[in-house]
Order: structure tokens, then C-alpha cells, then sequence
């Protein structure tokens, strides 16, 4: 899995009741062509992510079909979750600094 493009928005709570801050990434990921995932016309995954000072998790993703734009009903392994929460980390810490 490699991920060869993406997006980032703050996701606003205008009631203030979630601690901390969510921000959707929206991944264009490159997979296998031997990977169950695989389709011609690739897969993007919307990850929906908290960020609660040092602490950055991911709280949901949907893997959605390209072509169709239709969400796959997947999940990602272990460490194909592993790579989103470190690029998203590494995104998230990057924004911070600048």
C-alpha cells in the first residue's frame, strides 16, 4: 500500500463537546494488483482522525471504489492501518509546526 496523494480538513464541533480536534484525510492509495483491495480504477480511503494534544488515533476509515465511487466493505490489516495513522501523524505534526 502506498499512498500517492491526499487531502486534509479540520472537521469543526460547533457544540464543543468533543475533546480535542478531528480532521478527515481523504487518501488516493496505490495497491497490489494481488491484493483483494485491487481494482483498475484504484481506492481512495476517508479516514476520520483525533488529535488530542500528542495523542493521534484514527476513529474511523471507509474505503471507497474509485470508479464507482462506492464504499467497499473492507478492513484494513493491521498494518495497512499502522501506515495511515503514521502518514496522518506525520501530516498532522508537520501542519502544527508551520
Amino acid at each position: 500500500m502506498e499512498i500517492s496523494a491526499f487531502s486534509m480538513e479540520e472537521i469543526k464541533d460547533p457544540t464543543n463537546i468533543i475533546e480535542g480536534k478531528r480532521f478527515e484525510f481523504l487518501l488516493d492509495v496505490e495497491i497490489d494488483e494481488e491484493d483483494e483491495l485491487y481494482t483498475e480504477a484504484g481506492i481512495e480511503v476517508r479516514v476520520i482522525v483525533a488529535q488530542n494534544e500528542e495523542d493521534i488515533r484514527i476513529l474511523n476509515y471507509f474505503i471507497i471504489e474509485k470508479a464507482e465511487n462506492t464504499y467497499l466493505d473492507f478492513a484494513l490489516e493491521e498494518e495497512e492501518e499502522a501506515i495511515i495513522l503514521s502518514f496522518c501523524h506525520e501530516q498532522l505534526t508537520t501542519e502544527s509546526i508551520e
